[in-house]
């Protein structure tokens, strides 16, 4: 045993995803057309290992119904999708056209387009236009830093109670721990965490898998 999380090297990383259920072809081809689009965007892609496990944790929630912010080229879209019934939602909020296009002929190839609404447009407005009250069983925040903690503050009162939300990149590659950064994107982050640290709504952790993913309940 050990008390602190361990640091994946490259060889430990790839074994991990050895030992972990097989990325498909409809995922391995959308990770690679995304990296030779978008060599330099490829940080905004979760991993394989994080994908499975977004897809187990909405099948052991039971979520029926989704939200999304940030959507990128549909890869974590797709597999929060697979993990809901047939007939489930999920609401995925985006800004870019030109990527969500992507998104959606994979989503159509894995069979998950009929379960996802797509709206593009300022999430925070798009978040603020929905009806008030509990609806999500599952929320997955992985959009600008700077915005976070406005996503957090819409997005739970909408969670219903046992909803969980998921929240990636809350260690900021490290540098939130860095007192010479102090970056916009960094200090989004920071307030983030403090925030949700302190939210009495929820129980959380934040997790080393990736960049740091924030796991939180709502409670009853």
């Amino acid at each position: 045993m050990t008390r602190t999380s361990e640091s994946l090297s490259p060889q430990l990383h790839d074994y991990l995803v050895a030992h972990s259920a097989p990325v498909d072809p409809v995922l391995a081809d959308l990770a690679e057309e995304t990296a030779r689009l978008y060599p330099d965007l490829t940080t905004m892609q979760i991993g394989p290992e994080q994908g499975t496990f977004m897809t187990l944790l909405a099948r052991i929630a039971g979520a029926r119904d989704v939200v999304e912010v940030g959507t990128f080229t549909g890869y974590s879209a797709t597999c929060m999708a697979r993990g809901i019934p047939d007939d489930g939602t999920l609401l995925a909020l985006d800004i870019s056209e030109e990527w969500t296009a992507i998104a959606r002929r994979y989503w159509e190839r894995a069979g998950v387009a009929h379960k996802i609404d797509l709206r593009i447009g300022p999430a925070l407005e798009t978040l603020r236009t929905l009806p008030e009250g509990p609806r999500f069983d599952l929320a997955f925040i992985d959009a600008d830093k700077e915005g976070y903690t406005g996503y957090w503050e819409e997005l739970v009162p909408r969670m219903r109670p046992g909803g969980v939300l998921l929240v990636d990149n809350t260690l900021s590659h490290g540098r939130v721990v860095d007192p010479a950064e102090d970056s916009a994107q960094v200090q989004g982050i920071r307030d983030f965490n403090d925030r949700a640290a302190a939210d009495e709504r929820v129980e959380l952790v934040l997790l080393p898998v990736g960049d740091g993913l924030t796991l939180a309940r709502k409670r009853a």
